[in-house]
C-alpha cells in the first residue's frame, strides 16, 4: 500500500520535507539536493508547529494499517468468488506500507518483503487518481530501487493498481460522508449549501505536460454528484500549493472567501483526493480554512463551514478496496490500459522505464 505518508514523531518532519523537496517528481530545483535539504531545514519549525497542534504526528499510518487489515479481511471473506484464479494461494497474503517520504519507507517495504520471501507483490497506489508526482513518484522509486537490487527481488513477481478514482465503492463512499455531514446543517438552510471538493493541487507546467490528475479528480467529483443526485450546488477546488510556480486553481482559501462576500455563507469541504486524515485534512482544512477565515470573516455572521470526514475506516471504502483488489487479481494484468502510456510531454526517461519494467516481471 504505497502512499506519500507522514512523521511519527515532530524529530522526523525535516527528514520527511527533505525527501519532499529533493524529489524531482515534485518539483526541479537548481542544485536540488542541497537546495532542497535547506527549504526542508527553513520551513520544519513552522511545519513542526503544526504537526503539535494535530498531535505531534500525522495519524495517517494509523488509518493505513486499520485499511490494509480491513481490506485483507474483507477479501479473503469473498475470495470464492476469484474463479479464474485457483492456483493461485491466499493463505499468506497480507499488507504492507511502503511511504515515499516517511517511516516505513518503500525501499524497506521491499526488503522486508523479499525476508518474508513474497513471491507476489501487488503494487496498491492509495491515491485514488494518478498523479506523476505521488503514484509516480512512487513507482519510479520502487523500480529503481530493484533495478539496483536484482538479487533481492529477483523471485517476486510484480503488478500495479494504478488508479481507481471511478470505482462504485469510493464513488459510494463519498457520497455516504457527503450526506451524513449534510444532514448536520439546518433543514432550511441544506439544499443551500455550497459543496467545495478539495484536492492537492498541481504545479501548471505538470497539467501542460499532460498528467492525467485533474481530469481524474473531476471524474470522481462527477460521479460523487450523480451520486447524490446533484442535490447542491459544488465546485472543484485546489489547495496546498507551494512556492512561486503557478498552479492550478481557484485555491480553496479564495473560493471560500469569495462564496463567503458573496452571501453564500454554509459551505460543505469535502478532501476528495485524500484517503485518511493527515495534516492537510486536520491543520489546513480544519483550522487554516475553517476555524481562521470564519474568525477572518466574522463580520459576514452566520458563516457555518463543515467538512465531510476523510475515509479512515469508513466500512463501505474498506470493502471498496478489497473489491479493486479482488478485481485487480481477476484481471490478470500488470497494470490499467492508462499506464501503458507516459504523458505526451514526458521529461522524465525513468517513467517509460518504470512501465516497461513492471511489464516485463508481471506473469
Amino acid at each position: 500500500m504505497i502512499n506519500m505518508g507522514g512523521p511519527k514523531f515532530l524529530s522526523e518532519v525535516e527528514n520527511y520535507l527533505s525527501r519532499i523537496f529533493t524529489d524531482k517528481d515534485i518539483m526541479k530545483l537548481p542544485f536540488q539536493k542541497y537546495f532542497g535539504a535547506f527549504l526542508a531545514k527553513i520551513r520544519a519549525p513552522k511545519v513542526k508547529k503544526h504537526y503539535q497542534i494535530i498531535g505531534g504526528k500525522s495519524p495517517i499510518y494509523k488509518w493505513s494499517n486499520i485499511q490494509g487489515e480491513g481490506m485483507i479481511y474483507n477479501f479473503l471473506q469473498n475470495k470464492d468468488k476469484l474463479l479464474n484464479c485457483k492456483d493461485l494461494n491466499f493463505s499468506d497474503i497480507k499488507h504492507y506500507i511502503g511511504f515515499r517520504y516517511a517511516d516505513p519507507l518503500t525501499e524497506n517495504a521491499i526488503i522486508d518483503m523479499a525476508k518474508d520471501g513474497i513471491d507476489r507483490v501487488i503494487v496498491f497506489s492509495q491515491y485514488p487518481q494518478y498523479c506523476c508526482s505521488t503514484t509516480g513518484s512512487s513507482l519510479n522509486a520502487i523500480y529503481k530501487f530493484c533495478n539496483a537490487n536484482k538479487n533481492l527481488v529477483e523471485n517476486i513477481k510484480w503488478s500495479v493498481i494504478d488508479r481507481w478514482h471511478s470505482h462504485p465503492g469510493l464513488i459510494k463512499a463519498f457520497s455516504e460522508n457527503i450526506k451524513s455531514e449534510l444532514n448536520k446543517f439546518s433543514i432550511d438552510k441544506r439544499k443551500e449549501v455550497v459543496i467545495l471538493f478539495s484536492a492537492h493541487s498541481l504545479p501548471l507546467s505538470v497539467v501542460k505536460r499532460g498528467d492525467l490528475y485533474p481530469y481524474e479528480v473531476s471524474a470522481t467529483v462527477n460521479l460523487v454528484m450523480n451520486e447524490l443526485k446533484w442535490c447542491n450546488p459544488y465546485r472543484l477546488v485546489w489547495q496546498s500549493k507551494v512556492g512561486p510556480v503557478e498552479w492550478l486553481s481557484p485555491f480553496t482559501d479564495d473560493v471560500i472567501r469569495s462564496l463567503v462576500k458573496r452571501g453564500h455563507k454554509n459551505i460543505l469541504l469535502v478532501p476528495i483526493a485524500f484517503t485518511s486524515d493527515h495534516i492537510e485534512t486536520l491543520h489546513e482544512m480544519d483550522i487554516e480554512y475553517i476555524k481562521d477565515i470564519s474568525e477572518e470573516l466574522k463580520s459576514y455572521q452566520n458563516i457555518n463551514i463543515k467538512r465531510a470526514p476523510s475515509l479512515n475506516d469508513n466500512l463501505t471504502f474498506i470493502k471498496a478496496l478489497a473489491d479493486i483488489l479482488q478485481e485487480h487479481i481477476m484481471r490478470r494484468e500488470p497494470f490499467s490500459n492508462q499506464m501503458r502510456l507516459t504523458c505526451p510531454h514526458c521529461i522524465n526517461p525513468v517513467c517509460l522505464n518504470m512501465r516497461n519494467f513492471f511489464e516485463s516481471q508481471y506473469s
